[in-house]
């Protein structure tokens, strides 16, 4: 039953960086939304949303300044992973829905701790999992699960960055590496192609840059091995030094054949074209009696690629219906669990060289 209320839901932001930007966008185009402060480290930012939309919103240095100043009903938290918990906690105790940038946190225990306060509070927490609300790549999933069993799942994001990219990269990698921030998008979508329980993982990291601390790493490449023998393999880079060859592989291979993400020329510093479709391309292994293929590859081009702005946007669309509708999110965050988890593996596989059990 909707409950939908007469009045907007009011919302803090919690930084408007490219992902919080992009959110904050979204409630401001959402008529169910009325954004009522937004909060980061500097007024700058905020003061160039501002003229960026030709708004007003009010500013303030801490999301405690914002819930005692303004009406506010849920809070986006789009910060780096290290800061998620703390933001969690004071939302919560405030009573306020929250949507978080995925990861969850910055392990398993804190992102279980920022479930249970959700869970206390009896409030909404939706993790910001963008593919989840991609068409083309729900369809990638769905011919996936048409190729039989087992699947082989190869997929990477390698992003050349530098400039402002690089700085928000290194900051990243002082609480994350690569194969972490990036990774649980993807073993998010392996375990949805599988519908099989992930038994191990093993990885491999680099260090590639002195301009990070000594146990980081801007390289890292995982294995994941399921229980009805599937296998997927990601692989993620950050930096000046990476290499732009193969940046974007999206391919799963089944014993009826194969489906990939085609996408035409990108920079892999585009964040648009991470998410970006263009079409795919289904391989039939079906043949004639002489060995010749029956069928010839089909080519589904998108009739309508959302941009990232746009998948933001349908990500707070799921946002305020998990809200009126009192969604049970339960699913929702043991799926964001279970990625995190063996992302975490891998990148505790790729610091000892041992392989990680899951069961």
């Amino acid at each position: 039953m909707n409950t939908q209320p007469v009045d907007p839901i009011k919302i803090v932001v919690v930084g408007v960086g490219k992902m919080g930007r992009s959110h904050a966008l979204a409630y401001h185009n959402h008529s169910g939304f009325e954004i009522t402060g937004i909060v980061t480290r500097t007024e700058n930012s905020a003061t160039v949303f501002n003229a960026e939309l030709g708004s007003d919103y009010p500013w303030f240095s801490t999301l405690e300044e914002a819930l005692a100043a303004t009406p506010v009903a849920a809070v986006s938290i789009n910060t780096y992973t290290d800061t998620h918990a703390s933001f969690a906690k004071i939302a919560f105790a405030a009573g306020c829905h929250v949507f978080m940038e995925k990861p969850i946190g910055r392990d398993v225990e804190e992102s279980e701790q920022i479930l249970s306060w959700a869970r206390a509070s009896g409030k909404k927490l939706v993790i910001g999992y963008i593919l989840r609300v991609h068409p083309v790549w729900q369809r990638f999933i769905t011919e996936s699960r048409s190729l039989g069993t087992p699947l082989v799942m190869r997929m990477n994001l390698n992003q050349q960055s530098s400039g402002h990219e690089w700085e928000k990269h290194k900051n990243i990698l002082r609480s994350q590496s690569p194969i972490v921030d990036c990774g649980v998008h993807y073993i998010d979508i392996m375990c949805q192609m599988t519908r099989s329980q992930p038994v191990s993982v093993s990885a491999i990291g680099a260090r590639l840059s002195d301009e990070i601390a000594e146990d980081a790493m801007n390289y890292g490449q995982l294995q994941v091995r399921f229980a009805d023998g599937s296998i997927g393999w990601y692989e993620a880079g950050w930096g000046p030094m990476i290499s732009e060859t193969a940046f974007f592989v999206k391919d799963v291979i089944g014993p009826r054949g194969s489906v990939s993400i085609k996408q035409e020329t990108a920079a892999s510093d585009d964040v648009d074209s991470h998410t970006q479709t263009n079409a795919l391309l289904l391989h039939s292994a079906s043949r004639n009696s002489d060995g010749s293929f029956s069928q010839e590859d089909q080519l589904l081009h998108s009739e309508s690629e959302p941009s990232h702005d746009d998948l933001c946007a349908l990500e707070q669309e799921f946002f305020y219906q998990s809200i009126i509708n009192n969604k049970d999110l339960t699913e929702h965050w043991i799926d964001a669990l279970n990625s995190l988890r063996i992302a975490m593996a891998a990148d505790e596989s790729a610091r000892t060289g041992q392989t990680v059990e899951l069961t």
